[in-house]
Formats: C-alpha cells, sequence, structure tokens
C-alpha cells in the first residue's frame, strides 16, 4: 500500500537539508546551543516531523477521505495543517530535555 504517493525521497531529503543547514544559522544567532546540538534538534524534527505528516496520510487512506476537515478547502484539512508538529514536538522536547543531562 502506498501511503502517500505525491511524496519523494528527494523532497524529504532536500527538507533535512535545508533544515539542518538553518539549524548552523541558528546555531550562528543563538548560540545557547552549539552547532550540534542544533543540528540534532533539526533532524529529530525532521524525522519525526516526516512520520507525523505519513501517519496522517496514511489514517486518511486507510478512512477513504481526502480531507481532514472542511475549513481550509483544497489544503487536506486542519490536521494538515498540524499532522507534522503533533508527531516532532514531544521527541523535540525529550531531545532537549535530554542535553540538560549532558
Amino acid at each position: 500500500m502506498n501511503v502517500s504517493p505525491k511524496k519523494s525521497w528527494e523532497g524529504s531529503i532536500g527538507g533535512g537539508m535545508v533544515s539542518i543547514a538553518s539549524s548552523f544559522v541558528f546555531a550562528h544567532f543563538f548560540p545557547i546551543m552549539s552547532v550540534a546540538e542544533w543540528a540534532g534538534l533539526a533532524l529529530v524534527v525532521v524525522v519525526f516531523g516526516t512520520w507525523g505528516d505519513l501517519t496522517e496520510s496514511l489514517l486518511k487512506r486507510q478512512l477513504h477521505i481526502k480531507d481532514s476537515g472542511s475549513i481550509l478547502p483544497g489544503h487536506g484539512g486542519m490536521l494538515d495543517r498540524f499532522d507534522s508538529a503533533l508527531m516532532a514536538i514531544p521527541p523535540a522536547v525529550v531531545y532537549l530535555y535530554a542535553l540538560t543531562w549532558i
């Protein structure tokens, strides 16, 4: 079963590269964490954000629905706006908390 046929490995890898590159910029302007810690946070968000998006796509596909709501027509519904964040925020918080243990 295709979870989300319109998503590509290239898009995921490209998004990850942009996120990690952005983490270097954040490390420069916000030196509260090292470059490696910022890059680690970017990696956590990319992995779990992608997982959240694919999980939500699989759920909609199994329920045979195109949109999860009608507030934003043509955008997949409100759940599509937050699916990545719902899955990425908890691991990001755990990652940041784990940095305090080191």
